[in-house]
């Protein structure tokens, strides 16, 4: 039997009693502090009387739903973000692409005009209103000639930019052909053609100009004799007899909209030789 621990106490007598003389002393009753046998039906009253207001710990299934709700919603948010950050990446390289494409074409354009020699029997510089073909020196110094020809070609996309370049050149014979294939090649090239190109820039229009007689004059002959705009749509057949190199050479691009550059662009190329202040 689990040992019961006891206090004594006095037996109190009712209020106002008052024991008689030679009574007895009021006899001392042990009272139990702690029985350990009724701890535990405490214990259950206890729970029972506060069972209400006690709960255990976790989460409901509607508070689960919310968590993962949101959390589906941050996901959809952030991979929009970072679409949005790869999709202007991709932008911004394409347009930075276009532009050092556009930038090397007007360089080579430039290069093609200073490389100009002038070679008997040889057309150095010819423009038709559709192609622009001249005769240069190859990048090493008597290594043979080389024909280049520029123009404008409609594709499905809209107008194209393109150069074409000939083998190394190294008889007249060679030339002859190489020239007569850059006409063909701007009017209607074939796949063999095609291989020697390079498209520069999407193009909607261009315009060549002369730099002659301290003017800039059209290069193709004009019916009234005055300056008229060297265009495709105003092309003409001339001949491709040996003409002098002029002074400058003027050249007018119309972008095409859309494009990292857009509108009217002009670069002029002055002769190296030339003297004097134009």
């Amino acid at each position: 039997m689990a040992p019961t621990l006891f206090t004594a106490c006095t037996l109190l007598l009712p209020e106002g009693a008052v024991p008689a003389w030679g009574d007895p002393a009021p006899e001392r009753v042990a009272t139990p502090l702690f029985n350990p046998s009724t701890a535990w039906h405490l214990r259950e009253a206890e729970l029972v009387r506060n069972g209400p207001h006690i709960r255990c710990c976790g989460f409901t299934l509607i508070e689960l739903l919310v968590a993962v709700a949101v959390m589906a919603l941050l996901a959809v948010l952030s991979w929009r973000g970072l679409d949005g950050m790869v999709r202007a990446q991709a932008q911004t390289r394409q347009r930075a692409d276009e532009v050092l494409t556009l930038q090397a074409g007007l360089v080579q354009w430039k290069v093609d005009l200073d490389a100009l020699t002038q070679t008997p029997n040889v057309n150095s510089l010819d423009w038709d209103g559709r192609v622009l073909r001249l005769t240069r020196r190859t990048p090493l110094a008597g290594d043979g000639l080389l024909v280049v020809a520029w123009t404008r070609r409609m594709e499905a996309e809209g107008g194209q930019w393109l150069r074409w370049q000939s083998p190394v050149l190294r008889t007249v014979t060679g030339w002859s052909e190489a020239w007569d294939r850059a006409a063909l090649w701007a009017q209607n090239s074939g796949d063999d053609e095609k291989k020697r190109e390079v498209a520069i820039a999407p193009l909607a229009e261009w315009q060549i100009f002369y730099f002659r007689s301290d003017a800039w004059t059209n290069p193709l002959p004009s019916s009234n004799g005055g300056p008229e705009v060297a265009t495709v749509a105003a092309a003409v057949a001339i001949g491709s007899s040996p003409v002098p190199v002029p002074d400058g050479v003027r050249l007018m691009l119309t972008l095409r909209p859309g494009q990292a550059i857009s509108g009217k662009l002009t670069l002029d190329w002055v002769r190296p030789t030339l003297g004097g202040v134009r």
